[in-house]
């Protein structure tokens, strides 16, 4: 397994993490019963591919307290009895959640409510330390985040938490937590499809990991999907088409112009034996030695063809070359 370091802390971890939303299973919007997860899941099968995982050197677990309303931090929590030293948790806050009802209920972010959530989470997680905490409010006011980052470096000194970062798209927002030295990472949007630089310089200039969520853009990177080959379970998200962030699909259908995109760096991405979903893992660490992709699963066979990714490893110059090339030239079109 490929390792590389946590940001600026002196955790190693391996190259390639486990993005946990879909073992979270349903949960919906308290008023409009609109879907945030990926659909059902089998929590047995999903506790088996997270030991899968382990044992082939996976070392970043990534979850939020708002995935299946707090239900794959508990999955993750049964899947690590025994095995807690192993691996580096990383988990968010700030969607509230009803656990029971498995509702969405808005956002928070008090000192009071921060709290609260380290705490449920470390509950769920059964751990008594949480090694990255990240605040999940995308695009919370910058003028507001000094006194989130305050209590964060509070939890970090009472050992709570080892280190913090931001799951933001925006670097002027990352910027801010990058002055705190208990700030190890940036969590954001990046693939082949959308290649935030701006970002990935921050992270480098400021040895930050650069920790990519929708990797695969949200499975379009796959090439399981097509225009004959759409998402159906209505309980899936990418079913929606209400969100203005959900970008790969809309009412399960991908979206026509990446498709595009992808048929024409196939041939790159495959090159060498790689499969579409290795090829695509392959441009992210060659894109930056920061970066840290975290595939989401549902089984055992999607978590070993992520893993044997790392076995292919990055990308080599003139392949990125190649990809860089066609893509910039079919966006022109």
């Amino acid at each position: 397994m490929l390792k590389r370091q946590l940001g600026r802390s002196e955790i190693q971890v391996s190259a390639l993490g486990l993005g946990c939303w879909a073992i979270g299973g349903p949960w919906h919007d308290a008023e409009t019963g609109e879907a945030f997860g990926w659909g059902q899941v089998n929590d047995q099968e999903s506790i088996a591919a997270i030991h899968c995982a382990i044992d082939a050197g996976i070392t970043l677990i990534d979850t939020a307290d708002n995935y299946g309303a707090g239900h794959s931090e508990r999955v993750i929590g049964q899947a690590l009895k025994g095995r807690r030293s192993q691996v580096v948790i990383a988990t968010k806050f700030g969607n509230v959640t009803d656990e029971n009802t498995r509702e969405a209920r808005g956002q928070k972010a008090s000192r009071a409510y921060i709290k609260q959530a380290c705490e449920a989470s470390l509950r769920r997680l059964n751990t008594d330390y949480i090694d990255l905490y990240q605040f999940h409010l995308n695009d919370y006011p910058e003028e507001l985040a000094p006194e989130v980052m305050e209590v964060l470096e509070e939890l970090a000194v009472e050992g709570k938490i080892r280190y913090f970062g931001w799951s933001t798209d925006y670097p002027e927002r990352a910027r801010i937590f990058a002055k705190n030295p208990y700030c190890t990472a940036i969590q954001h949007d990046m693939n082949l499809f959308k290649d935030n630089a701006d970002m990935i310089l921050l992270c480098e200039e400021q040895q930050l990991a650069s920790i990519n969520r929708g990797p695969l853009a949200m499975g379009l990177l796959t090439g399981k999907y097509s225009d004959a080959v759409t998402v159906t379970d209505a309980k899936d998200i990418r079913r929606r088409s209400d969100l203005s962030w959900l970008t790969y699909f809309k009412n399960g259908v991908p979206a026509p112009g990446m498709i595009t995109q992808l048929n024409s760096v196939r041939e790159i991405l495959t090159a060498g034996g790689r499969s579409l979903t290795q090829g695509a893992l392959a441009w992210l660490w060659a894109r930056s030695e920061s970066t840290l992709p975290i595939p989401g699963f549902r089984n055992v066979n999607q978590v070993m063809e992520n893993v044997k990714a790392a076995e292919f490893g990055p990308l080599n110059n003139e392949q990125m070359k190649q990809i860089q090339q066609l893509l910039t030239r079919g966006r022109s079109l």
